[in-house]
C-alpha cells in the first residue's frame, strides 16, 4: 500500500457563514493541492468536509498520516465516533449528532483506508497546516467571488 501525507484545513467567515475548505495530499516529492467552500456554513462542517475531499480524491487504498488542527474533527473520530452510531446516532444526552451527514460520510470513507490522526497546533509554523489553511481561505475568497455560489477546485 502507498504511503502519503494528508494535511486538511476548514475555515468560515462568521459561523455561520461563507466556509472553505482546504486539502494538501503528499506522496513522496509529489503534492496535489484542493480547495473548494460553501456559502452559507459551519467552521465544524469545514473541517469535516476537508477530510471527507481528501479521501474522495484517493483512488485506491493508502496508509496515510491525516494532519489537522481540528480538535472537533479528531474527538468526533477517536472518541465520539463509536458511541454515537452505539446509540443510533444520538449524543450523551439524547440529541441528534451535529453533522450527521458529514460523520457519516467520513466513517464511511476512512474504512477503505489506513489512517492515522494527528492532532497540529493551528497557526504555530507547520508548513502543511500552513499550506492547508491557505487552501481553505482560498476556498472562502472562491465562493465570495462566485457571489455565495458553492466551489470547488481539484
Amino acid at each position: 500500500m502507498q504511503h502519503i501525507e494528508i494535511y486538511t484545513d476548514g475555515a468560515c467567515k462568521g459561523n455561520p457563514g461563507p466556509g472553505g475548505w482546504g486539502v494538501l495530499l503528499r506522496s513522496g516529492d509529489q503534492e496535489k493541492a484542493l480547495y473548494g467552500g460553501e456559502a452559507d456554513t459551519t467552521n465544524n462542517r469545514m473541517e469535516l468536509t476537508a477530510a471527507i475531499e481528501a479521501l474522495k480524491a484517493l483512488r485506491r487504498p493508502v496508509i496515510a498520516d491525516i494532519y489537522t488542527d481540528s480538535q472537533y474533527l479528531i474527538k468526533g473520530l477517536e472518541e465520539w465516533l463509536p458511541a454515537w452510531k452505539a446509540r443510533g446516532w444520538q449524543t450523551a444526552d439524547r440529541k441528534s449528532v451535529k453533522n450527521r451527514d458529514l460523520w457519516e460520510q467520513l466513517d464511511d470513507l476512512a474504512a477503505q483506508h489506513r489512517l492515522t490522526w494527528h492532532w497540529v497546533k493551528g497557526h504555530a509554523g507547520n508548513p502543511g497546516n500552513i499550506r492547508a489553511d491557505a487552501l481553505a481561505n482560498q476556498g472562502v475568497q472562491q465562493v465570495l467571488a462566485a457571489g455565495g455560489e458553492t466551489a470547488t477546485q481539484r
